[in-house]
């Protein structure tokens, strides 16, 4: 097995598959947008800083994050579209949280800013992590942001950074 900072290939026989991995880097030059939702700030607040920390920890730096508040989490599809026609980001992390009440409001919005973002990383193939949550409760939320279930707003730019690497790669190799 060879691994350099970009690509592991397995090299053991000629017959042995090509690996592509993501690896926990980004260039300087690249820039990451993080959409995050004002509404439920409690939990979205939180996932913000978590997902902060954990770019610093793969040394990304402050000059290139960028950070767009958004009212509510149905927001956040539209405004990564207006973000990708800029050609300023190659990458993007949705942030907020959807908890579940009394009426079909909730099925509504998560449906919307899933398939919106879905369908934005499909058209425009750039990278956009998803850190959305949708709990069926408050506790389930705060349990997510550092509690017994993780820390998703960590766990989206881990996901994000080794996206931006991977596909980097096939831009490099291809």
């Amino acid at each position: 097995m060879t691994t350099n900072s970009n690509l592991t290939t397995s090299t053991s026989s000629p017959s042995s598959p090509r690996i592509w991995e993501g690896r926990f880097s980004i260039p300087n030059h690249q820039k990451v947008a993080i959409v995050v939702s004002k509404f439920n700030e409690m939990i979205t607040d939180p996932l913000l800083q978590g997902s902060i920390e954990r770019f610093y920890q793969y040394g990304v730096s402050p000059n290139q994050i960028e950070i767009v508040k958004v009212p509510g989490a149905y927001e956040i599809p539209v405004t990564i579209q207006k973000l990708i026609s800029m050609n300023k980001f190659q990458g993007f992390l949705a942030l907020g949280a959807v908890i579940k009440g009394e009426t079909a409001h909730f099925d509504y919005v998560c449906s919307h800013v899933n398939n919106g973002i879905g369908q934005l990383m499909l058209d425009a193939g750039i990278p956009i992590a998803m850190g959305v949550l949708t709990t069926n409760s408050f506790q389930q939320a705060m349990d997510r942001i550092g509690g017994v279930a993780g820390h998703k707003g960590a766990e989206a730019a881990t996901a994000l950074v080794e996206m931006m690497n991977l596909w980097g790669q096939f831009k490099e190799k291809i």
